[in-house]
């Protein structure tokens, strides 16, 4: 097991998710971010890191039929099946380092809330972006949310890496067009703030 692995298992045996302090009981960011790609109800969209998100619930909620979500935590990931229910098989699902993942199709929309800025190496980073490439169908979405530069600089007792829309585009590289970028302040279970950078883009039909 590797250590990322063991740090997101650990975190979800000994805490519940609705505690963490990424929690959202309504994600209404991401939806209306996902809302306003005016994507077709059957377009594949793929949720990375929302294992225990309440994300999928909603997506499945609003009509999107082609939901996968990825998570390398299968304990974040067994809570959210739980929750689910009848509506478990619904959803396709990847245990899996997102860094190492093997897309099994092109997706139409990737979102990516507090993945990234957990990559403090830049060869992860490359990786990562290497399997969003490969993942993303040409024109395709891209939403991903990060710490802001004035947001916390660390977060599960994890360094992270703040971004803001020029940071993160040179991260990218120019296969993407951004379309929208802003902020939002979450307060976590505790009620602490905490600053988040939204950013959704297109991919440039070139794309890898």
């Amino acid at each position: 097991m590797s250590v990322q692995k063991a740090h997101w298992e650990n975190v979800y045996q000994n805490k519940s998710p609705l505690g963490v302090s990424w929690y959202q009981a309504n994600p209404g960011l991401s939806l209306q971010l996902i809302r306003d790609t005016r994507l077709a109800l059957d377009a594949p969209i793929i949720d990375i890191g929302g294992g225990a998100s309440t994300l999928v619930d909603k997506l499945c909620e609003s009509g999107y039929t082609q939901v996968s979500v990825l998570d390398i935590s299968g304990k974040a990931l067994a809570h959210t099946k739980q929750r689910l229910a009848e509506k478990v098989s619904a959803v396709k699902w990847y245990e899996e380092d997102v860094t190492r993942f093997n897309p099994p199709h092109r997706f139409s929309l990737w979102h990516d809330r507090a993945v990234f800025h957990f990559l403090t190496s830049s060869k992860d980073r490359e990786r990562y972006i290497k399997v969003l490439k490969q993942a993303l169908e040409p024109r395709g979405h891209l939403i991903m949310m990060t710490f802001a530069i004035d947001g916390p600089n660390k977060c599960s007792g994890l360094d992270i890496v703040q971004y803001d829309a020029d940071k993160l585009i040179a991260e990218l590289g120019t296969g993407f067009e951004l379309v929208e970028t802003g902020f939002e302040t979450h307060l976590t279970p505790a009620g602490t703030p905490q600053k988040f950078a939204y950013f959704r883009f297109l991919a440039n039909p070139e794309i890898a």
